[in-house]
C-alpha cells in the first residue's frame, strides 16, 4: 500500500532543486527522490515536476511514496566454483567466478558469496545490512576473481578505511577491444549514475573522482590484454573508463561491446578478472597477498585470439 503526503515548500528549501531540496524536507534520500520524482509520483501546486525543477516558496507538495519493499535476505547456497583462497579468524579471501553477486540485490535471485559462506559455515561480521555482512568491497555479479571479506568487527572497521584510504592493490585483467594509444597510461575521470539508466554509470563533470592505470600486456588483432591498477574503486570504474575511451571490454553488452566478436570469442560476460589482491592484514599488521588464474572461459577466449 502506498503513502502519501502533503507538505509545504518553507523558505529554507525554496528555490532549491526538487530532488535534493524534498529529501532534505522528508529526511529520505536524494535517490529515492529522484526516483519517485522521475517516476512522476511529486506534484508541485497539483503540476508534476521533475527533479531538477524548483522548489517555490509556498507551493504545495504531495509526494506518493512508494510501497516499502521486502528485507534482502542472505540464503544459504552452495556455488561449487566458489573457492576458499584463505581464512583465519579476522578475514576470508575468494576467487569469485562469474554469475555470482558479492550480496543479494534487488533484482537478483542468483547466488551471492555471502550465502556460498554461509552454507560452508563461514561467519561473516555484523557490521553493514544484515545482507552484506563482511562485505568491504564487491565485484560485479560478471567479474571473476579475488575478493576479502571480513569475519570480525575490529577486521570489518579496519578493512573499510583501508579501502577509503586506498591503500589495498587490485589487479585486474581485462581484455579490450582495439588498441590503446597510448598502450600505458591513466584515465583520470569523475563516475556518476547516467541519467537515464538506473543500473548504469558513466563519466561526468559532477562525478566522484575516478582513477585507473593501465598497461597492455598484449596486443591481438581486434583487442588488447590489459593490466590494471585500480587507484580508486567505484562501480562499474574499469567498464565506464574503457567505454568512454572507446575501448569497451570484450563481452561488456552494457558499455557497448561489438557483440560480434564476443559471439566469435565465445564470451557470454565481460572479460574481467580479478587477478591479484595485496593488503595490510587487519589485525596482524602482516602485508598479505593473493593471486587468481583465469578461469575457463577467459582462457579459452585468449587461446582463440592466439591462434588467429
Amino acid at each position: 500500500m502506498t503513502e502519501e503526503r502533503l507538505v509545504q515548500v518553507n523558505e529554507g528549501i525554496a528555490g532549491s532543486r526538487a530532488d535534493a531540496g524534498i529529501a532534505r524536507l522528508l529526511g529520505i534520500s536524494r535517490a529515492s527522490v529522484a526516483t519517485m520524482l522521475e517516476a512522476g509520483l511529486v506534484t508541485q501546486n497539483d503540476l508534476v515536476i521533475g527533479k531538477s525543477d524548483s522548489l517555490l516558496a509556498g507551493a504545495w507538495l504531495r509526494v506518493v511514496l512508494p510501497k516499502p519493499k521486502a528485507p534482502l535476505t542472505l540464503i544459504a547456497e552452495l556455488v561449487s566454483d566458489l573457492k576458499v583462497v584463505y581464512q583465519d579468524n579476522d578475514i576470508v579471501v575468494v576467487d569469485k567466478p562469474a554469475g555470482v553477486a558479492a550480496h543479494p540485490s534487488v533484482g537478483w535471485d542468483g547466488p551471492s558469496v555471502g550465502g556460498a559462506l554461509l552454507a560452508l559455515g563461514i561467519t561473516m561480521s555484523t557490521g553493514g545490512v544484515a545482507e552484506r555482512q563482511g562485505i568491504v568491497s564487491r565485484l560485479d555479479v560478471g567479474t571473476s576473481g579475488l575478493m576479502v571479506l571480513t569475519r570480525t568487527e575490529i577486521a570489518y572497521s579496519r578493512m573499510k578505511q583501508a579501502f577509503r584510504d586506498r591503500v589495498v592493490d587490485k589487479t585486474y585483467h581485462a581484455l579490450v577491444q582495439g588498441h590503446p594509444d597510448p598502450s600505458s597510461g591513466t584515465i583520470d575521470a569523475p563516475i556518476a549514475r547516467h541519467p537515464k539508466h538506473e543500473y548504469k554509470f558513466t563519466v561526468a563533470k559532477d562525478g566522484k573522482p575516478s582513477v585507473t592505470h593501465y598497461k597492455t600486456l598484449e596486443a591481438f588483432k581486434a583487442a588488447s590484454l590489459l593490466e590494471i591498477e585500480l587507484e580508486t574503486g567505484r562501480t562499474h570504474q574499469i567498464r565506464v573508463h574503457f567505454s568512454a575511451f572507446k575501448h569497451p571490454l570484450v563481452g561488456d553488452t552494457l558499455y557497448g561491446c561489438d557483440p560480434k566478436l564476443a559471439g566469435k570469442l565465445g564470451m557470454q560476460r565481460q572479460w574481467l578478472h580479478a587477478v591479484k589482491l595485496g593488503f595490510v592484514h587487519p589485525t596482524t599488521g602482516k602485508y598479505v597477498s593473493f593471486e587468481s588464474e583465469y578461469p575457463a572461459d577467459l582462457v579459452q577466449s585468449l587461446a582463440l585470439l592466439r591462434g588467429e
